[in-house]
């Protein structure tokens, strides 16, 4: 067996060797991180009566409010460039992947607290598990969106070969924002309430129910909020329109690309403290 060999001085003296150590901890938990997802997407949709359902249930049911009340002149949520139907059930649909990629980390890892305390493997396999179990609702979901768009009679075009990047963007950007809350997160109970609750309030300054604002301060909030490239670029690709945010997307996955770097510095630099705090 691998022998480890614990010792007093900081990760942080050698940033090259602790990075080289995650590098390694992450294709290690390669495995055991797939095990873990099947283990958990089989009980989860094994123990449910609706099964996988569940998986589109809730934007769903978002989206035939939110036509009941377009449709009523009750709100108006303005011109959509495709069919309202279609507009706001995919942009619910894609604004869930990218909630359940956020959630996903401090989920994961409060599943494992007791595994964490009683046995020594590579943490990052469950941050892995959960990408993983993302990824597979990720692709029902895309799936339901095809079938619906398709019912509506709005038909996909060459974008949908670039989509499977915009997915990846979804749940890395969703990853990389949860991970910095999961230290947080684990130790009090009210960050996990707290982020579903911002992710709702969020979701209505982006393009997901409403269509972008023609002008004034609407229209600047939309433009400053970095999930509307990619809710209207993974939209654009699915619906074949041509991406009008794409230069800004590229920013975003690049700056969440940093930030998933460094939200897994401070997930491995945390977790030692973590395990003793829920050992003692």
């Amino acid at each position: 067996m691998k022998e480890i060999i614990y010792t007093p001085d900081s990760s942080l003296a050698n940033p090259f060797k602790m990075m080289r150590s995650m590098s390694g901890d992450l294709i290690t938990a390669h495995r055991l991180a797939k095990r873990l997802a099947i283990r958990d997407i089989s009980a989860q949709y094994r123990q449910s009566l609706l099964g996988i359902i569940w998986a589109f249930i809730l934007p769903l049911a978002t989206t035939v409010v939110w036509i009941v009340l377009n449709g009523s002149g009750i709100v108006r949520v303005g011109e959509t460039p495709i069919p309202y139907a279609a507009y706001v059930f995919s942009g619910t649909m894609l604004w869930a992947i990218l909630t359940e990629a956020l959630n996903a980390p401090l989920q994961s890892s409060n599943a494992g607290k007791s595994m964490l305390t009683k046995i020594n493997f590579p943490r990052e396999a469950l941050l892995l598990s959960g990408a993983y179990q993302v990824l597979f609702n990720a692709v029902i979901k895309t799936v339901l969106i095809l079938v619906a768009l398709i019912a509506i009679g709005v038909y996909p075009g060459w974008g949908l070969l670039l989509f499977p990047l915009a997915i990846l963007s979804l749940v890395m950007v969703g990853m990389s924002i949860g991970l910095i809350f999961t230290p947080l997160g684990m130790l009090w109970g009210d960050v996990g309430r707290i982020i579903p609750m911002m992710m709702q309030f969020l979701m209505y300054f982006t393009p997901v129910i409403f269509a972008m604002p023609k002008e004034g301060f609407g229209l600047v909030v939309f433009e400053m909020n970095p999930f509307t490239p990619l809710i209207l670029t993974a939209r654009d690709w699915l619906t074949g329109m041509t991406p009008e945010f794409i230069g800004y997307f590229i920013v975003v996955n690049i700056s969440a690309l940093g930030l998933l770097i460094f939200g897994l510095i401070i997930y491995r630099l945390a977790m030692p403290i973590l395990i003793e705090r829920m050992s003692s």
